[in-house]
């Protein structure tokens, strides 16, 4: 148990409440309420994929981490945590989520390889290409399909809005958050757009996928004919995601960790909320 409280804090599995609340949005845009067999198993098949990506991500990084002051700590750097067992929870981990779709749509149990594929790939992006925040968003950018397919075995127009919402969101965070390793990034010849093109333009870029990432959202609640609550929503994520980039400059990034989880937090978990809330008053099923 000690070597799972281990293996969880490796992967920040709490972390996990930054892309389970986009999933469950997915959730009520196509069905509307759900039933408990249904949300159990999208949960269960978000946490699985994440643990599998995060787990990847450490044991292909490992060397890269263990240069960097940041995240030499971790537990595999540290030797907290082996190799071995780290390969033994991820196949775990492969497994639950393997379970998890199999409960659901016929289609979703013929294409979850292409989940894995990505959540194992995106790590080796920033050794090749700058766009490496765009491989992440690619990852959450299936969220939204992946959910509508598990739960109707198809999709609405709604769906590819979602997608480009969860996936700029994504996208313009990871940028934020690489800021802070430009130096060792340029010195490990990784790549970023902090590292390849400098701060300020970094901080521009997030700007503008952020302003995509409103837009998605909105664009997704018109498609579905969600209703008022829901608009309140969006016009919070814009506020607080305008917040955010208010937290982080380029000549002080010390609120990074501000901006970063608890913004980002709220912006998910807020979101959702009022997408319940929205669906609840209009009748809840579709």
């Amino acid at each position: 148990m000690s070597k799972a409280r281990v293996f969880l804090e490796m992967i920040k599995f709490e972390h996990t409440i930054f892309a389970l609340p986009f999933a469950y949005v997915s959730v009520l845009l196509a069905v509307g309420v759900p039933s408990v067999a249904q949300l159990l198993w999208i949960t269960v098949a978000m946490a699985g994929a994440r643990t599998v990506g995060m787990a990847a991500n450490r044991l292909i990084d490992e060397a890269i981490d263990s240069r960097n002051p940041r995240t030499a700590g971790r537990p595999l750097p540290s030797g907290r945590l082996s190799r071995v067992e780290t390969w033994g929870f991820t196949v775990v981990a492969g497994a639950v989520f393997l379970l998890a779709v199999h409960q659901l749509s016929p289609l979703a149990r013929q294409l979850w390889p292409i989940v894995l594929v990505l959540m194992i790939a995106y790590p080796y992006a920033k050794r090749w290409t700058w766009a490496a925040h765009f491989a992440l968003g690619l990852v959450y950018f299936v969220v939204p399909p992946a959910v509508w397919i598990a739960l109707t075995n198809g999709w609405t127009d709604a769906t590819l809005s979602l997608a480009i919402a969860s996936a700029t969101w994504v996208a313009g965070f990871d940028i934020l958050y690489a800021s802070q390793d430009v130096d060792v990034d340029r010195r490990q010849g990784l790549h970023s757009i902090p590292a390849d093109f400098g701060i300020p333009r970094a901080l521009a870029v997030a700007r503008a996928l952020h302003v995509v990432t409103t837009l998605g959202l909105a664009g997704a609640g018109f498609a579905a004919g969600a209703g008022v609550l829901y608009a309140v929503g969006v016009l919070g994520c814009a506020a607080l995601l305008w917040f955010e980039h208010h937290l982080v400059h380029a000549d002080d990034l010390s609120r990074l960790d501000a901006a970063f989880f608890t913004v980002n937090g709220f912006v998910s978990v807020g979101f959702f909320v009022f997408t319940l809330a929205d669906t609840i008053l209009r009748g809840g099923a579709r």
